[in-house]
């Protein structure tokens, strides 16, 4: 049987990709926080859920994983690595903390480094291991080409995660582990709840970026409802993993055409074009 391991499977696109795979007879080790999700996710998925509890900024832990990942697959290889766990912070520069910007780059970039240097060897650095080697997915986002007002934590954990992806894939050339990017636009995933919470936005109420805040929560709630299903994503997962030729890249993107016209435009015409509509300047 084949074998994978997926990162924050409790919700969203992580759940996705678990089920998926397993629906295709793959057994998934899928990270989740605490035992509460361990057996709700393993009771809904069924015995071909391996739950690995984890916090991915918790190096230590996810070293440990990979004893159990290995007790089970024993000489073989796993078939991949997707790295979908993650979050989003947002907030203006002028209030988010040292302690904020930090926490997104922990889980969205270094967790992402902890596992996959952890699991290296599982797909195929270690050469005595049986059969192909695996693929590495790192789930990102358009906002790891796009820059947003109020995003900036989250387009930085993002766009680095993609240049990490790109400086790994040609490095891991030597034991045949290809690196993957999926980047979706919107998804109908509990993170844009997660994202814009009312009590964060009333820290703004007497911010010059009141209005704006405003304006991001209904265009947040929009956006979730122009989303793909998570298990669009999935799919592609499953398709990458499955076939031998693929592309570096894939990005989801319900927003396609806008998103492709703002990257057309000149950067200091596009800056003027997302303020305008964020209400941070005026018509």
């Amino acid at each position: 049987m084949k074998s994978i391991v997926i990162t924050g499977t409790s919700t969203g696109i992580g759940y996705a990709c678990s089920k998926k795979f397993i629906e295709k007879g793959y057994k998934v080790f899928g990270s989740v926080r605490n035992d509460n999700d361990a057996n709700r996710v393993s009771n809904e998925l069924g015995s071909n859920f391996v739950p690995l509890i984890f916090d991915v900024t918790d190096e230590t832990a996810v070293k440990e994983s990979v004893k159990v990942v290995e007790n089970q697959i024993g000489d073989q290889k796993l078939s991949g690595l997707i790295n979908n766990a993650g979050l989003g912070v947002m907030g203006t520069i002028q209030s988010l903390s040292a302690e904020q910007f930090k926490y997104q780059f922990d889980v969205n970039v270094l967790g992402v480094f902890h596992c996959c240097q952890a699991y290296l060897d599982l797909l195929g650095a270690d050469k005595n291991r049986k059969g192909d080697p695996g693929k590495i997915i790192n789930i990102s986002s358009v906002s790891g080409e796009i820059g947003m007002p109020f995003m900036s934590a989250y387009n930085m954990s993002k766009f680095g995660l993609e240049g990490f992806s790109e400086g790994i894939r040609r490095e891991l050339l030597m034991y045949g582990i290809d690196v993957i990017v999926i980047a979706p636009g919107p998804v109908k995933t509990p993170i844009w709840k997660k994202l814009m919470q009312k009590n964060e936005a009333k820290r703004y109420d007497n911010s010059d970026y009141r209005e704006s805040v405003s304006k991001l929560m209904r265009m947040s709630e929009n956006m979730e409802k122009a989303g793909v299903e998570a298990s669009v994503i999935a799919e592609r997962a499953l398709s990458v993993i499955e076939n031998i030729k693929n592309k570096t890249r894939y990005r989801i993107d319900p927003t396609r055409m806008q998103n492709i016209m703002l990257q057309l435009f000149p950067k200091r015409v596009a800056d003027r074009m997302i303020a305008k509509r964020m209400k941070i300047i005026k018509e």
